[in-house]
C-alpha cells in the first residue's frame, strides 16, 4: 500500500503527521513523499490530510488542499484529520474523495488499527526534510480566549509521560537532531492532567454514568485537581525540562514553544538559565496586545503590567535572554491610543522578534460577532507600523551580539563543485546565521559549531567558524 500526507498549520500538526508517517512505514506501507520513492500520484492508495482551523482562511486552505489531492491522486481515499475535521466534520465528509474524517486526535491509534496497522509507535525518530525536531509533549487548551476556536476543536488536556518524552529525545539525538523544540497546543498546561481525579470528580462521574476524564473540564477544574497534590510532588513543564537537561545528550539543545508569561515559573527560569549548554535562552511569550482594555476584551488571563514584570525578571536572571511574542492588531474596538500602547510595550520589552497578525474574525468565536470591527485598511496600516517598530527593536537587540560567539545548529549547506560554500544555521537565541566556508573548514548539515558573529544584514547574522585550535 502507498500513502501520502499533507499538513497545514502549527508545529503540533507537523509532529502528528510525522507520527502517522512513522506508523505507516513501520507497518510496511510505502511513503510516496520519501525522497527517491518514485511513486506516481495515480498509484497512491491513501492520502492523510492534517488540517488547520485557526482562522476562516485556514478552513479555506484546508478545503483547497483536499480538492487538490482529490484531483492529483484520483485513485486514493482521502482521510482528513486535524482541527478543521473537528470544527466542521460534516462539511469535510462531503468533500470529493473523502472516505473518512477523524475529528478527535485521541482516536488516531484506533484509526490506524482499523487500517490493519498492528504496531503503533510511541514517538518519532525523524522528521522529513528537517534538521530541527519537534516533540509534541501536550495537547488541548481550556483557556477560552475570545478570538480562538482551539478550545472547541481540542478541548481535552493530554500530557505525554516524561518517560515517553525522554525516550523520544534520546532517539532523535541518536539520529542526528541537534535541536529539539518542545511543542503543544498550550505548552504551559503540560502536567495538569497527570494528577488523579478528585473525590468530587469521581462522585460526579458516578452519578452521571460516565468515566472520569471523558468530558472536557474547565481550566479551573484542572487547577483544582493539581492543588490537592503537595507542591513538591507536582510535575509540570519545569520538571520535564530538568529531566531533559539531566540526560546530558551530546550536542543536543532544547527550545520551548509558545508559552503564557504566567506559566514561566521561578524553577523554569532556574533550569533554563542553569543549563546553557542544553537549554536555549529563548522565551516565546504570547502577549497579543499591550493595552489592558483590549486584553480584557480578548479574555486574556494576564494584563500588561505583570507581563512586563515577568519579562524583566527573565532578563534579570538570564542576561540577554531572547523574548519573542505574538500580537494581534485590529482587534474589535481597538482604538488608536490602545494600539499606541502596544507599540510602547514592544519598545519597553525590546522583543527580539514579533509575530504580527491582523485580526481575522473566526466564525464560532466571541470576537467574530463583537461590535466595532476594525476596517481592513486600518489593520493593514497598524500591521505596517508594528512591523517597523518590531524590526527596529529586533536589530537593536541583535547588534549587542556582534563580535561575540554563538552556538549554531547547521540546517543548510550550499555547495559548488562538490564543496560547501555557505552554511546556514540557527543560534540558541533564534537568529539565522550565514557562515562562508573555506577549503580547510568543512561544515555539514547537523553540525553544531561555534561561530563568531561578525555582522548583521537585516534579520541574518554573518559569522565565521571558531575552531578548537583557534580557541586554544
Amino acid at each position: 500500500m502507498r500513502f501520502k500526507t499533507a499538513t497545514l498549520g502549527c508545529k503540533v500538526n507537523q509532529y502528528e503527521t510525522q507520527w502517522l508517517r512513522s506508523a505507516f512505514v513501520l507497518n510496511g506501507w510505502e511513503d510516496a513523499d520519501e525522497p527517491g520513492a518514485n511513486i506516481s500520484d495515480v498509484d497512491v492508495d491513501l492520502v492523510v490530510i492534517n488540517t488547520c482551523s485557526v482562522t476562516a482562511e485556514s478552513d479555506a486552505k484546508s478545503r483547497k488542499t483536499i480538492a487538490h489531492f482529490a484531483k492529483s491522486c484520483p485513485n486514493a481515499e482521502i482521510v482528513v484529520i486535524g482541527c478543521y475535521a473537528a470544527s466542521d466534520p460534516d462539511r469535510v465528509a462531503a468533500l470529493p474523495n473523502v472516505g473518512q474524517v477523524v475529528p478527535d486526535k485521541r482516536r488516531l491509534p484506533e484509526f490506524l488499527r482499523s487500517r490493519g496497522l498492528e504496531h503503533i509507535p510511541k514517538g518519532v525518530g525523524r522528521l522529513l526534510e528537517r534538521r530541527r525536531a519537534y516533540v509534541k509533549i501536550q495537547d488541548g487548551c481550556r483557556v477560552g480566549c475570545a478570538y480562538c476556536i482551539i478550545p472547541s476543536t481540542r478541548p481535552y488536556l493530554e500530557s505525554r509521560t516524561s518517560s515517553d518524552v525522554l525516550n523520544e529525545a534520546r532517539t532523535l539525538a541518536e539520529n542526528g537532531y541537534r535541536e529539539i523544540v518542545l511543542t503543544g497546543i498550550h505548552l504551559g498546561h503540560y502536567g495538569l492532567d497527570l494528577y488523579p481525579p478528585t473525590r468530587q470528580e469521581l462522585e460526579e462521574a458516578r452519578a452521571g454514568g460516565y468515566e472520569p476524564g471523558s468530558r472536557p473540564m474547565t481550566l479551573g477544574q484542572y487547577l483544582a485537581r493539581q492543588s490537592v497534590v503537595p507542591e513538591n510532588e507536582r510535575f509540570g513543564l519545569a520538571e520535564l525540562l530538568e529531566q531533559l537537561a539531566a540526560l546530558r545528550l551530546p550536542k543536543t539543545r532544547y527550545r520551548l514553544g509558545s508559552l503564557e508569561a504566567i506559566e514561566v515559573s521561578d524553577k523554569m527560569i532556574d533550569v533554563i538559565g542553569g543549563n546553557p549548554e542544553s537549554m536555549c535562552p529563548h522565551f516565546h511569550l504570547s502577549m497579543q496586545s499591550g493595552d489592558d482594555a483590549v486584553l480584557r476584551s480578548m479574555r486574556r488571563r494576564w494584563l500588561s503590567g505583570p507581563y512586563i514584570e515577568k519579562c524583566r525578571e527573565i532578563c534579570a536572571r538570564i542576561p540577554d535572554a531572547a523574548l519573542t511574542t505574538d500580537i494581534i492588531v485590529g482587534f474589535p474596538g481597538e482604538t488608536d491610543a490602545q494600539f499606541e500602547r502596544t507599540l510602547d510595550v514592544v519598545r519597553e520589552v525590546g522583543f527580539s522578534r514579533v509575530h504580527a497578525f491582523r485580526f481575522s474574525a473566526r466564525p464560532g468565536t466571541l470576537a467574530a460577532t463583537a461590535p466595532c470591527q476594525i476596517s481592513p485598511e486600518v489593520k493593514k496600516e497598524r500591521a505596517a507600523r508594528l512591523g517597523a517598530v518590531a524590526k527596529e527593536e529586533r536589530e537593536k537587540y541583535a547588534r549587542r551580539f556582534i563580535g561575540r560567539e554563538a552556538r549554531v545548529v547547521i540546517e543548510q549547506v550550499d555547495r559548488r563543485n562538490g564543496e560547501s560554500t555557505v552554511a546556514r544555521g540557527t543560534t540558541d537565541r533564534y537568529y539565522e546565521v550565514e557562515i562562508p566556508t573555506t577549503d580547510h573548514v568543512e561544515i555539514e548539515c547537523g553540525d553544531v559549531v561555534n561561530v563568531r558573529l561578525t555582522g548583521l544584514a537585516g534579520d541574518v547574522f554573518t559569522g565565521e567558524r571558531v575552531t578548537a585550535e583557534q580557541r586554544a
